[in-house]
């Protein structure tokens, strides 16, 4: 019997036409962060609000998912009302930003304000979304008080008692509540940076 013998085709790996080119990679895109160090540009007082809940009965969601369900009206609410104010057709109701972080013990949202007359105007006014979203997490919680929990705490500022540093990062924080400068030299973390 004669050996039958096949040619095999050459396979060539299939590289990016990024990695085969000889060209210097492309420049990283216009909005893409720099290494470069900023600050939040405001030196006034201003107001740090954390509120948060823990599902403590996972088996109870009739109780727990109205008060989760809530946060993210009130803050479609705020978020409405600033750009409102921005556009000149709304009073301002103090709230500048804010950011959601997910936990182990449950989601805690972050937020800026203007001042902490601005956020407790906000919280008792009836007209918004605060206040029947607490009065209807205190009648539930007479039914069932274990199942969920909430808190929150407030931060007032006074001026010239915050700082931020940020490098190679969008807008974070206070930075995204009040813009950004890179002018950091008056700022008190510019000091401890550079070891003074």
């Amino acid at each position: 019997m004669s050996a039958v013998t096949r040619s095999v085709p050459s396979v060539s790996p299939s590289v990016p036409p990024s990695v085969r080119s000889s060209e210097p990679p492309s420049e990283p895109p216009s909005d893409a962060p720099t290494f470069q160090r900023q600050s939040h540009d405001h030196d006034g007082a201003l107001a740090v609000f954390l509120i948060g809940m823990r599902v403590n009965q996972p088996w109870c969601p009739d109780l727990w998912v109205p008060v989760f369900a809530a946060m993210p009206r009130m803050l479609a609410e705020l978020y409405a009302a600033k750009a409102a104010h921005d556009r000149g057709e709304a009073g301002d109701l103090g709230f500048l930003d804010g950011r959601t972080l997910l936990g182990a013990g449950g989601p805690t949202l972050v937020q800026y304000w203007r001042s902490a007359e601005h956020l407790y105007a906000y919280a008792g006014d009836r007209s918004h979304e605060h206040h029947p979203a607490m009065r209807e997490f205190y009648a539930r919680s007479r039914r069932a008080t274990r199942a969920v929990g909430i808190w929150h705490e407030t931060f007032a500022v006074p001026a010239g008692a915050h700082e931020s540093l940020y490098l190679a990062m969008p807008p974070t924080g206070l930075g995204k509540a009040f813009g950004v400068t890179s002018d950091v030299r008056r700022r008190r973390h510019a000091r401890l940076a550079a070891g003074s």
